[in-house]
């Protein structure tokens, strides 16, 4: 019997959809790992289709594509090491999420999955048949275990596994980023090990998907729990993990083990990677956006920047007459500060004219917020004529506290193709400045430095659509904004819950308010990088009409 057994492990960033690339990726970490000497090499779930793909793994024909090109996959690896990748699998009028194993030119087994999440993000009850519990599969003379994502938080699928033979669990997963997941998965893949005595490898997979990112952070655990390797979060890896058989089993070699960074810079990167692969999966290599001299703007031009170079962002200031001269003059350093090309197209000319051309109309109507959403969507034009005419795509620049409570013009600032800091409060947009400000990472593309003046940082916010305007005017200070949302979005609280941690009544409700009446703006909203497990669009599902309030 071979005492060792090495699995090139592939954390790698496959594309929804392109079967033929996430094959092609396939084929060449396959080829890396026979050149390493493995003897297996392992591809995340679902990873030929690419993965959150949704409804699109119904269609009959996209499936059958899959499975074809897995079959192709297997015939164009068979002389070499066994290689294992996820994908969709048809069989007897049902479709499950399945995992592959490749061997000698052919499809030797095949691991269905069992529990489907239907949670948060996903709603595989919908989409995939559940799989019976099986057993292991050989490889050689080594027989292994392997949950698929879901699986491997019951107990019941691994312990089956050990029961019927397994000799240690690997574990392919699709599980995309959200605070503190790392640590939940860890713990809970610690509880497998412990009730099955097998050490285990958990694959994670890579890279931006629409509003998700899947971080990787892969890493293997002894029996114990003891950490044998940790492969990065946020970085396309392949590593090489060595297992050796002794006495007691088989065992993972200390490998490497890669330091973990703090929620800050993991949000960070997490926005700087989902950007990054929207525009390339999308075929966007260019981006612009409006500077308003604000803090929520200054940092979605950081994150562009960090994402695909400041030669590929466009700022554009747009001022009006309540744009005071500090704004303009911060819109300018953060752009100068980035080396972003900087655009300056005021607005007064086009507001006289549209305000003059509905002036009859107005007539004996005093002005209000109409007049203010005016500037927004002027904005809103100006900066989609020049996303048409050059080909870069419009990112807007709407935290969550502002997406929350409505605090936005729909088809004025939020007009766009994607938000980077949707689900990032603003509370949370400060800190994240200051990270940024005081620390460089060699995934960032701008440069080093604060890049960010502080008085961006500590101004007080501002729409500037009116002489002398502040965000607090119309909504509680942000500390207190935050705290509440937290609560009702984050927490599911009542109104009585957040009086009862110490906010005022009346503006709870007035917040609540807010929330439930600006469902119509964040349904029509652009798509942004998911942080919490309570980001809005697939996470937290709310009916557009809803006369609903919480009175207490």
């Amino acid at each position: 019997m071979a005492d060792r057994f090495r699995v090139t492990l592939a954390q790698s960033n496959p594309t929804v959809g392109d079967i033929a690339g996430n094959a092609g990726l396939a084929r060449s970490i396959w080829q890396q790992g026979r050149d390493a000497g493995a003897d297996m090499v392992a591809l995340p779930e679902m990873f030929i289709t690419g993965y959150n793909a949704q409804d699109l793994v119904l269609k009959p024909s996209f499936h059958n594509a899959a499975m074809a090109a897995v079959t192709r996959l297997a015939a164009d690896c068979a002389d070499g090491p066994t290689l294992g990748i996820g994908g969709p699998w048809a069989e007897d009028g049902k479709l499950y999420n399945a995992y592959f194993i490749l061997r000698g030119g052919e499809i030797t087994s095949k691991v269905l999955k069992n529990h489907l999440p239907n949670e948060t993000v996903f709603d595989e009850v919908r989409i995939f048949d559940a799989g019976p519990l099986g057993g292991p599969y050989s490889v050689g003379d080594t027989r292994i275990g392997s949950p698929i994502c879901e699986d491997a938080w019951y107990e019941d699928v691994s312990e089956t596994l050990s029961e019927t033979g397994a000799e240690f669990l690997l574990i392919p997963n699709g599980s995309p980023y959200d605070r503190e997941k790392l640590s939940v998965r860890q713990n809970i893949m610690v509880a497998r090990v412990i009730e099955t005595g097998l050490p285990l490898i958990y694959l994670n997979m890579v890279g931006g998907q629409d509003d998700q990112v899947f971080d990787g952070g892969s890493f293997a655990l002894n029996p114990g729990g003891a950490l044998a390797v940790q492969l990065p979060l946020f970085e396309d890896t392949v590593a090489h993990v060595d297992l050796h058989r002794g006495s007691e089993g088989w065992r993972v070699e200390d490998g490497p083990k890669a330091k973990i960074p703090d929620l800050l810079e993991q949000d960070y990167h997490a926005m700087v990677l989902g950007l990054r692969d929207y525009l390339r999966k999308s075929g966007f290599g260019k981006v612009l956006l409006g500077l308003s001299g604000g803090i929520d703007s200054a940092i979605v031009a950081t994150i562009a920047a960090d994402a695909i170079g400041a030669d590929n962002v466009r700022c554009v200031m747009l001022p009006s007459d309540y744009t005071s001269e500090s704004s303009l003059q911060d819109a300018k350093d953060v752009a100068e500060n980035l080396g972003c090309a900087y655009d300056f197209v005021p607005i007064k000319e086009a507001q006289t004219a549209i305000t003059g051309t509905l002036a009859p109309l107005f007539a004996g109507v005093q002005p209000d917020l109409t007049e203010e959403n005016i500037q927004s969507r002027l904005r809103g034009l100006l900066l989609m004529a020049l996303s048409n005419k050059f080909g870069e795509m419009l990112l807007t620049t709407g935290n969550k506290s502002e997406v929350a409570v409505g605090y936005a013009t729909i088809y004025g600032d939020m007009a766009g193709g994607y938000n980077p800091i949707k689900d990032l409060y603003k509370t949370r947009v400060f800190e994240i400045c200051r990270w940024r400000n005081n620390q460089h990472r060699g995934w960032m593309m701008a440069a080093a430095g604060a890049v960010i003046p502080e008085r961006v940082i500590t101004k007080a916010p501002s729409a500037e659509l009116r002489p002398d305007q502040k965000d607090s005017d119309s909504l509680p200070d942000y500390p207190v904004l935050d705290g509440i949302l937290e609560m009702l979005v984050d927490k599911d609280a009542s109104v009585s819950e957040c009086v009862a941690a110490g906010f005022a009544e009346a503006e709870v409700k007035q917040v609540q308010h807010l929330l439930y009446l600006s469902e119509y703006k964040r349904f029509q909203s652009a798509p942004g990088t998911r942080l919490s497990k309570k980001a809005f669009w697939l996470d937290r599902r709310y009916p557009i009409v809803n006369r609903w309030r919480d009175g207490g």
